[in-house]
């Protein structure tokens, strides 16, 4: 069973080694999780997103994510779950599977009803897509965003989950990432990246102060997220057991040590520490702690934690200051930072015999270097295909809709342009 986790990931274990029989504790932990999972966009997510947009901007970011929710849901279960885990393909799955075919209510997966990791699954590919809705916060039109959406989750987001959770290349080769570091925050990352440079520059970026209009909102949504990242992490080890005990004890710990880091470099910075810092800085460590919460101990969330902070933090400061690029709510320097960060620190705090690691899911045999050079081609795959990937869907979404509202539309704000509503009615 250890070599399983190293070659697939723990995620999918179960996957491939089919259980006689359902077990109600396993069972019951992944309902559980799956719920978490949503409420980490539905209304995590939105709520986080939208209180950090500018008010007229705030219905457009959760009606994003709404209909994302529903999008994906649909297309996952037509054809996303088959091209996911279904079939024995380097890079993509099959159709053996369209609109769930053969998945009756007995169906078992490892030690699950398969519906309910059917569902699992689902909210992991609902969640990937609606975080790059951030890269393009107050100017994507909805249409636009819809198109985008739906072709992305099909041709980024299923063939990185096959290729690392469903029996394809990179976990045929040994990449580790437990929940989600390459599946989840590399793609959405470098594709907030390749939008954000696409659509180019809000009006006034640089020159006018874009703060976030509502920071009690960007307070819950991120405590929505830290509560329901128990799922995504802890549930990933698909069962309730020690695994999922350790994924949900060192995600904890990371995500405090993120948001403490990126606390106090801002305090030292300017003097004041800020709401908006440390929720920013407690999702950088979620992120970065998402592939080896598998993999880490304790002391290896501490490291994993800190170095989060303090990576993303200064990522941010460059994406934004020096490069002058406008990923609007930081999704790239948080998410595609921290989860490449994650999935290269596994090569070191892994070691199932070592201090910092925990030895649910070790690394290679060969030792730490021979892990990193896998893990490296892991990101060096994923971050390649979704950077290239990505640009060819928005230029072909460029064809058949305007990308982005006018700039009178721009001013107006997203909420009434787009959708003929307010957020607030004051």
């Amino acid at each position: 069973m250890n070599k399983i986790y190293l070659i697939f990931g723990s995620l999918l274990a179960t996957q491939f080694v089919q259980g006689d029989e359902i077990n109600s504790g396993d069972a019951a932990w992944i309902l559980t999780s799956t719920a978490l999972v949503l409420l980490m966009t539905l209304p995590g997510l939105a709520l986080f997103y939208g209180g950090l947009v500018r008010s007229k901007n705030v219905l457009s970011v959760l009606m994003q994510c709404f209909t994302i929710a529903c999008l994906m849901s649909v297309c996952w279960v037509v054809y996303g779950y088959s091209l996911a885990f279904k079939g024995d393909g380097l890079f993509i799955g099959d159709l053996s599977a369209l609109f769930l075919n053969g998945v009756e209510r007995d169906s078992i997966s490892g030690t699950l009803p398969e519906s309910v990791f059917i569902t699992f699954q689902m909210t992991f590919a609902i969640i990937t897509p609606a975080l790059v809705v951030g890269a393009f916060a107050e100017r994507m039109k909805f249409t636009a965003m819809c198109i985008f959406s739906v072709a992305w989750f099909t041709f980024v987001y299923l063939p990185a989950c096959h290729m690392v959770w469903g029996g394809g290349y990179l976990g045929s080769i040994g990449v580790i990432d437990f929940a989600g570091g390459l599946v989840v925050h590399a793609t959405c990352g470098i594709g907030a990246l390749v939008a954000a440079i696409y659509l180019g520059q809000r009006n006034g970026f640089m020159k006018s102060p874009m703060p976030p209009h509502n920071r009690t909102m960007v307070m819950i949504g991120a405590s929505m997220l830290w509560v329901g990242w128990f799922g995504f992490n802890a549930g990933s080890a698909v069962a309730a057991d020690s695994s999922a005990g350790m994924a949900m004890l060192v995600t904890h710990i990371s995500a405090a040590t993120g948001a403490l880091t990126w606390m106090a470099i801002e305090w030292i910075k300017s003097g004041k520490a800020t709401m908006i810092g440390i929720a920013t800085g407690m999702v950088a460590g979620l992120a970065t702690i998402t592939p080896a919460s598998g993999s880490v101990g304790p002391a290896g969330a501490l490291l994993i934690g800190f170095l989060a902070g303090l990576v993303c933090f200064y990522s941010t400061q460059a994406v934004k200051s020096y490069f002058k690029i406008d990923d609007s709510l930081d999704v790239f320097p948080v998410h595609g930072v921290g989860g490449i960060l994650g999935i290269i620190m596994i090569a070191f705090v892994g070691n199932p015999d070592g201090f910092l690691g925990s030895g649910a899911a070790g690394i290679s045999e060969d030792g730490a270097i021979a892990q990193l050079m896998i893990q490296l081609q892991g990101v060096i795959v994923i971050s390649a295909y979704t950077a290239i990937v990505t640009y060819v869907i928005l230029k072909l979404v460029s064809t058949v809709t305007d990308l982005r509202a006018s700039e009178e539309d721009e001013d107006v704000g997203l909420d009434m342009s787009e959708h003929n509503e307010q957020g607030y009615s004051l």
